[in-house]
């Protein structure tokens, strides 16, 4: 099953070391759908703030694939015959797809905002594997056969039995969960390729530490507990630090408004689109094997050519990107809510177009939001039946959703603006924090 001239193969990995791959295994992540991962950043435009945070999607597919098998490999150990061979295969290689459907630039450009054909990644990465036009799901049938090809989409989607044989929740778990080995990966390898120093966790004892109860779910040993809470502080502050920085949350603005701009001038017929960009912002018939040809490529590729374009919104965000030089600056406002930012729009706008600023291009409101650990629904459940969180005032914490809202303008007027917007602000931040009493 191995194919000719594939044999098997270690991979070197700067967070895992070696990766050991089976032939049949390489079979599948030879395929021009996985291979496509390589161009896709996984971390969209942290490199802005981070220069060695560009690492792609394929090395993090390969990552959580190799822990995957580490955690089957200690769950099979513990629990003999209740993981059997042929499904810890088929987890692994779940862990392997799970990232195939990302569109270019990762999460950033997952949105109908961007795709005139949206589906989330998890549609795609399906739809991909169930085509008959493509490598890896011709590949995938070839290597696991028809039946355990089914199998492997049912453990994919979350289904608890095909064809008439159960599927236990932990299988779906370690690729996707509170604690699942998708984010493990993704946690250790941003902390290493940012340079962010916030601790890390001990991943070997995290997956030491889990077993599976009589319902078929994961839960962890209470002596896992310190663990779990330096995996979760180390979310905690890779959101703060790396994901939620404001030339991260800039920087992804600028390359959605620059792709929407690209939209409308394609659409008034002052700009022809390449190819791949024309499939991602017009096409509303977008096929699989027209989506697994994008890669980050087809969006820098026009950012290089737009930086010259006659439209100054459109060249000016190019410009921007390229060089990164005349960035707009941050309100240095803490806890600034939407609600509160949609309060400035009116005042600030007024204040840039007496500047010479064109409010709709130089005002730009910045959010991103994570949800935060969450128990009981989806959590991470210790051997005495309580959620992590009753047994940690630490993890207790973290469990409130988290939102960064930042507002941004030229330099120039960015001291006037935070004046405006103190004036604003903080009596309305005040009484809300006396009704909150």
């Amino acid at each position: 099953m191995g194919g000719v001239g594939i044999r098997d193969r270690v991979i070197r990995d700067e967070i895992h070391k070696d990766i050991l791959v089976p032939a049949h295994i390489a079979r599948i992540i030879d395929t021009r759908e996985l291979q496509r991962l390589r161009y896709i950043h996984q971390l969209s435009t942290c490199y802005y703030v981070f220069p060695a945070a560009n690492h792609s999607r394929f090395i993090h597919s390969l990552g959580a694939y190799h822990l995957a098998g580490q955690l089957c490999d200690q769950l099979q150990e513990i629990h003999p015959g209740r993981l059997s061979v042929k499904d810890a295969e088929l987890v692994r290689i779940a862990a392997l797809l799970h990232d195939i459907g990302h569109p270019p630039y990762s999460h950033l450009l997952e949105t109908a905002e961007v795709f005139a054909t949206f589906h989330s990644h998890e549609t795609w990465g399906v739809m991909m594997l169930e085509s008959k036009e493509t490598e890896i799901g011709n590949a995938t049938r070839e290597v696991l056969g028809e039946v355990r090809f089914g199998r492997l989409l049912a453990i994919m989607k979350g289904e608890s039995e095909y064809d008439g044989e159960s599927i236990e929740p932990f299988l779906k778990e370690i690729v996707s969960s509170q604690l699942d080995v998708d984010r493990m990966d993704y946690l250790l390898r941003d902390q290493a390729n940012s340079g962010a120093q916030i601790g890390g966790f001990d991943v070997h004892r995290v997956l030491r530490s889990m077993r599976v109860d009589d319902e078929g779910h994961l839960y962890i040993m209470n002596w896992g507990l310190p663990a779990i809470e330096a995996y979760l502080v180390c979310r905690f502050h890779m959101y703060q630090q790396v994901y939620f920085h404001k030339v991260n949350l800039l920087t992804q603005s600028y390359l959605l408004r620059m792709l929407s701009r690209a939209r409308e001038l394609h659409i008034a017929g002052e700009l022809e689109l390449q190819p791949g960009l024309r499939d991602m912002l017009i096409n509303d018939e977008l096929g699989v094997r027209e989506y697994c040809r994008l890669t980050d490529a087809d969006v820098q590729l026009g950012m290089m050519r737009w930086a010259d374009h006659t439209d100054p919104v459109l060249s000016s965000l190019a410009a921007r990107m390229l060089s990164r030089r005349e960035f707009h600056k941050s309100l240095r406002i803490d806890g600034l809510s939407l609600e509160m930012a949609d309060r400035l729009v009116e005042p600030l706008s007024s204040m840039l177009t007496k500047a010479g600023f064109a409010a709709e291009e130089d005002l730009i409101i910045a959010s991103i939001s994570k949800s935060g650990y969450l128990p009981y629904s989806e959590g991470i459940l210790l051997q005495d039946g309580r959620d992590v969180s009753q047994a940690s005032p630490l993890v207790r914490s973290l469990v409130e959703p988290d939102q960064r809202v930042l507002v941004f303008v030229p330099e120039a007027i960015r001291d006037e603006a935070e004046t405006k917007a103190r004036e604003i602000v903080l009596p309305y931040q005040s009484s809300l924090a006396h009704f909150q009493e």
